[in-house]
């Protein structure tokens, strides 16, 4: 027999025993990674989140919110380059950006919508709640069957506080019995729990929304929420731990996003509100706690919101946008996909912000996936983890518009089922992904 043919005998020291009792060991290990850290679902994620007051929203408000911002781009930015000139676009850039935000303005102003019953509600009593909560789910449930909803929508109850938490949890079984009563639960639905300082609280949402699912027959785990981070107790707990790993945990795998709440939070620690923003020391503090608890489990973090407004004059207009799209571009580059906006102003420069990094990084990275992809020799060596980070990129991209399906196969060479094996392995399998 040739040598190409002959196995060599590698000598080694230890019995199988040993790596199966090593296995045995660690078995209890293995599942809880299994169980706490099953990684990003693989789903779409909004790059932002409104909040329309439950006593205002109606079923034109998803139209009305891409209307006021077009009309604001009309007014303020009429063109390409006149909007590029306002937030520093490059040439290369501007008219492609404009014409995706406009597009995008047309055809999906809004991709996640949170009716709000909280600190945005105005509703004057318990009986007009009853109705608003009701009259919210019918909205929604219209909107997800004739094809006019946001991909995501759903409410911000009350929190589980002494003072509000019958109402909180009365609101919730409202909206969610309407949903049931006019064709079921969305599957774009999205529950926002706030001001949530101990995960008790989080606890008792869960054994809540179990109720809901058991009173109508549900699958078990159907309802999910988001937890809103408002006070400085849920980063750092009386006992000096971080509490918003805790509140992951307690959410019993419900738990879909923490989401910062810029506001609350700064002046929960005291900071004044001329600076109040998400930029601030404190938020960014908060917000690197939150992230580095919810990675790998699943859970996607938001960052806040400005409440400087673009209205008014155009200069003032101009000098918000600025603000808002320097913003959300430091936020893109800290790895926060999500933000929160208050104003239909403001979605002309968020969509701005998200399309120009994309499109300024994709390039680059569709090569870079391409040649690890197919092994071919670059002036980078990429990682599987690299590969990873290339992957999300780029369906990032195409979920929002920011880039078209067609490009990214043109220059990767991938398809987007690929892309998907290579944004989200499973945990210890990174490495499939260079095979």
């Amino acid at each position: 027999m040739g040598q190409q043919g002959r196995q060599e005998k590698v000598a080694t020291s230890l019995a199988g025993a040993v790596s199966e009792g090593i296995s045995a060991s660690l078995a209890s290990v293995d599942a809880e990674l299994d169980r706490r850290y099953p990684g990003d679902p693989g789903t779409r994620q909004p790059v932002h989140t409104v909040y329309v007051p439950g006593d205002v929203f109606d079923a034109g408000t998803l139209r009305s919110w891409g209307d006021q911002a077009l009309a604001a781009l009309d007014e303020h930015a009429p063109d390409a380059e006149s909007f590029a000139a306002v937030l520093g676009l490059s040439d290369d850039l501007a008219v492609d950006v404009h014409a995706r935000v406009r597009a995008k303005l047309e055809s999906e102003p809004i991709e996640d919508l949170r009716v709000d019953f909280e600190d945005g509600y105005g509703g004057k009593d318990a009986d007009a709640e009853d109705r608003d909560a009701a009259r919210a789910a019918r909205l929604i449930a219209e909107a997800y069957r004739d094809g006019t909803a946001a991909p995501y929508m759903g409410i911000r109850m009350k929190c589980m506080e002494a003072a509000v938490r019958d109402r909180g949890i009365r609101t919730t079984d409202i909206f969610l019995t309407g949903l049931m009563e006019n064709g079921g639960l969305p599957g774009g639905l999205v529950l926002t729990l706030p001001k949530v300082t101990y995960p008790e609280q989080v606890t008792a949402f869960v054994r809540l929304l179990e109720a809901f699912e058991k009173a109508h027959g549900l699958d078990a785990g159907r309802l999910g929420f988001e937890i809103q981070i408002e006070t400085s107790q849920s980063i750092l707990a009386a006992d000096g731990t971080a509490a918003v790993a805790r509140m992951i945990g307690a959410a019993e795998g419900r738990a879909t996003g923490l989401h910062y709440g810029t506001f609350d939070y700064s002046a929960c620690l005291g900071v004044s509100a001329a600076y109040q923003a998400s930029d601030h020391p404190a938020a960014d503090h908060a917000k690197a706690i939150m992230q580095v608890a919810a990675a790998g489990t699943g859970v996607r973090v938001s960052d806040g919101s400005t409440n400087v407004l673009p209205v008014g004059s155009t200069a003032h207009v101009h000098e918000a946008w600025r603000l808002h799209y320097g913003l959300t571009r430091r936020a893109l580059a800290r790895a926060y996909y999500q933000g929160w906006d208050m104003h239909p102003g403001h979605i002309p420069t968020r969509y701005a912000a998200v399309f120009a990094f994309y499109r300024e990084g994709f390039e680059a990275a569709a090569k870079r996936l391409s040649a690890y992809a197919n092994h071919a020799a670059g002036d980078v060596m990429d990682e599987p983890a690299t590969a990873k980070a290339l992957g999300s990129y780029l369906l990032r991209g195409i979920d929002c518009g920011a880039l078209d399906t067609a490009e990214v196969d043109a220059l990767t060479g991938l398809t987007r089922a690929d892309l998907d094996r290579f944004a989200a392995p499973r945990r210890g399998d990174l490495t499939a992904t260079a095979q």
